[in-house]
């Protein structure tokens, strides 16, 4: 039996709704004399909205494709396109979740090297011509050619499986760093999964010696034969630098290094990476091969991917589809807004509101300085913009004329939309609310940005309070894509769906979220906060206490998060819940005393702890274990969320994961909070049961 019988015999059956991606050849006359070429298009049928993928089927047909192609004499070399924006992006992600057994796992990861190593392997040279999207699968097979174009206009270019809980393993950690140097294959295998899932551009790609020519979108396909021509006659040659041991080992040792830090041992995926990327250096091609399949089947099988997957869905599918949002239709079209205040926030949401709206945006504050400072900010951050290359100068200048200032809030008579940025205090947000509610119109949607007070008590006394609607962004704008929308008691559709369609147009992720104490994301992490904390009231070292969650793989530990949102801001947020929920938020004295000696937090310079600190901190005789702290703040957890899910704070908990993986950075590893949950059984400790059905985000039972 040859391995194509062998993996088809295997693989059977198992993803009978697999969307077969087509390999369709034609010939094509290349130019110059140089002869004819096979020249292969990937297609699965469907518009760029749904992206070419490789599945068990889809490979058995290209491998059939190349039997065809391999069998000719005719040909002096093969091509490779993918359907108009699209290359490829790497495998079915629905067809690996069916994967039941390890020797499936394995049979997929063979078949990916069975197929696509042929293209390096003909009797005849062999081109990617990448006209679109590339990533996973799709940049591999087209490293697995003997040259490769891209296209200009390539606005995504990635190996993104070490995001997924995976390693790109069908090719790209042994061809990658041999094609461009370990530095910079590390860079894309695991630096930039790491980095919330970078991408690159066409220019990126070629300029790092992944691709040899790069070519304008307009007629990329036909300077790229032009080009595959004159390299067939010899006119153009490609020279590739090499890589010597000095190149490797001081590169992996500082990259492990690196990934200590990102993850801290919590995934396997990215060691396993770089294990990988490491044999490179000295194994063979079958031998490289073989240890991708060995790590991808081990992968496959693993609770990481699954939790990866339900991430990835998340983020895909119900952020796009927030649950409970109105019928789009109600939404009212704005065409200007309006942000009380000029402080930092306000500025960013200024940037933000300009650059996506691309409508007038009025800044208002009581001080003219603080308003100049406000604008300024926005200007700098648009020269910015330019400088990168990321705006042209007429839209730079746009930009800049769309955001102004205004000492008065009649400036914003005309608006649609006005959101306030001003101090958390309920007192001023209210006042701030009944001014500008005199001067806008009766449907102008006032937004709040506030991270933990009610939207209903803001609304309180406005003359139209169901125009009011939290609005609450996360630190920095620019970056972090979870918006909650926060319905008040008095909230009519109309304004929510304008809130959401201006959220969509902001390329944000928004979640519905019921008027409730601190929403999700801060609640959540104030109880996590709070209990850590605790731990080192009662005498716990902060060191002990700091590092004690760890495994998880969280972006930063408690104490790191409590310096970047400042010990006032989240002293002012725990005080909110502590009068809402005594029994379950206790306020830290200690805490307080760290917000009166105006310290930033525990640590001081170089990242130590600062003795001022420690000395507040001390003075507790309870001294718990670091596996104490993390079950401690572990089994809150489970608690606070359980408890939203009964308050109808969110609908379900794929929202509270959402919210945690978009707002607080939560491992795409874990597939968010809950999954994590019932995966060590701390749910059903805790609730008695688990948030999700068995086999959502995990491995099913056997």
């Amino acid at each position: 039996m040859s391995s194509i019988e062998q993996y088809t015999s295997l693989l059977a059956g198992k993803n009978t709704d697999e969307v077969v991606t087509k390999a369709l050849v034609r010939d094509v006359e290349l130019p110059y004399g140089a002869g004819t070429m096979a020249l292969i298009t990937l297609d699965n049928g469907f518009d760029h909205t749904k992206p070419n993928t490789f599945g068990a089927q889809g490979l058995i047909e290209l491998n059939a494709t190349l039997d065809a192609v391999a069998a000719r004499t005719d040909i002096v070399a093969v091509g490779l396109v993918g359907k108009p924006f699209i290359f490829a992006v790497g495998a079915d992600l629905k067809g690996a979740a069916k994967i039941a057994t390890r020797e499936e796992a394995k049979a997929i990861a063979s078949l990916g090297h069975h197929v696509f190593r042929r293209f390096g392997e003909l009797h005849v040279p062999s081109f990617a011509f990448i006209n679109g999207a590339a990533m996973g699968g799709g940049l591999e097979i087209a490293l697995h050619c003997t040259y490769r174009t891209v296209s200009s206009g390539v606005t995504a270019i990635a190996l993104p499986e070490c995001f997924l809980g995976l390693v790109p393993g069908w090719g790209g950690t042994q061809l990658l760093p041999r094609l461009i140097g370990p530095e910079k294959a590390i860079k894309l295998i695991i630096e930039n999964p790491l980095a919330q899932n970078r991408m690159i551009k066409g220019r990126d790609a070629y300029e790092l010696g992944i691709a040899d020519a790069i070519f304008e979108p307009a007629d990329f396909l036909e300077e790229s034969l032009r080009w595959a021509a004159k390299v067939l006659r010899g006119e153009v040659t490609v020279e590739r630098p090499s890589h010597t041991e000095s190149d490797w080992t001081p590169v992996i040792e500082q990259a492990r290094a690196q990934v200590d830090l990102k993850v801290r041992g919590a995934s396997p995926a990215p060691y396993r990476a770089l294990e990988l990327i490491a044999l490179a250096r000295t194994a063979t091609r079958d031998e490289g091969f073989a240890a991708e399949d060995e790590a991808l089947a081990d992968l496959l099988m693993g609770d990481e991917l699954r939790a990866g997957l339900y991430a990835f869905d998340l983020t895909q599918r119900r952020a796009k589809r927030p649950s409970g949002a109105p019928d789009a239709s109600l939404a009212r079209n704005v065409t200007k807004v309006g942000i009380v205040g000029a402080g930092l926030m306000a500025s960013q949401l200024a940037l933000l509101f300009a650059r996506r709206l691309e409508v007038p945006v009025v800044l208002t504050d009581l001080d003219q300085e603080r308003l100049d400072k406000g604008v300024g900010y926005v200007h700098a951050e648009v020269d910015k913009l330019l400088a990168k290359g990321r705006i042209n100068g007429d839209q730079a200048n746009r930009l800049k004329a769309l955001v102004t200032g205004s000492l008065d809030k009649k400036a914003f008579a005309d608006a649609d939309f006005v959101i306030e940025a001003v101090f958390e205090d309920l007192a001023v947000k209210r006042k701030v609310f009944a001014e500008v509610e005199e001067l806008v119109s009766e449907t102008c949607v006032l937004a709040t940005n506030t991270s933990s007070l009610s939207v209903t008590e803001m609304a309180a006394g406005l003359k139209h309070p169901e125009r009011v609607v939290g609005f609450h962004f996360f630190n920095p704008v620019a970056v972090l894509p979870l918006l909650e929308v926060v319905r008040g008691e008095a909230t009519d559709d109309a304004t929510l769906a304008t809130a959401f369609a201006v959220g969509a147009k902001l390329k944000k992720s928004c979640v519905l979220v019921k008027d409730a104490p601190a929403f999700v994301v801060n609640r959540l992490l104030t109880r996590f906060m709070g209990e850590v904390i605790a731990a080192v009231d009662e005498g716990t070292p902060i060191e002990v206490a700091d590092h004690a969650l760890d495994g998880l793989g969280l972006p930063m530990t408690p104490f790191a998060l409590l310096q970047l949102v400042g010990p006032a801001v989240a002293l002012h947020v725990a005080e909110t819940l502590h009068a809402a929920f005594p029994d379950r938020f206790k306020l830290s004295e200690n805490l307080a005393k760290l917000v009166e000696a105006g310290k930033p937090g525990v640590y001081g310079p170089n990242f130590q702890i600062d003795p001022e600190a420690r000395a507040i901190f001390s003075g507790g005789d309870r001294p718990s274990t670091a596996e104490e702290v993390r079950l401690r703040a572990l089994r809150a957890l489970a608690e606070e969320i359980r408890i939203m899910l009964e308050e109808g704070v969110v609908s379900a908990p794929q929202d509270i994961d959402l919210c945690m993986i978009l707002g607080a950075g939560w491992p795409f590893h874990t597939g968010g909070i809950t999954p994590y949950l019932d995966r060590t059984g701390i749910s059903e400790e805790v609730n008695g049961r688990r948030f999700l059905e068995p086999g959502v985000a995990s491995v099913p039972a056997a």
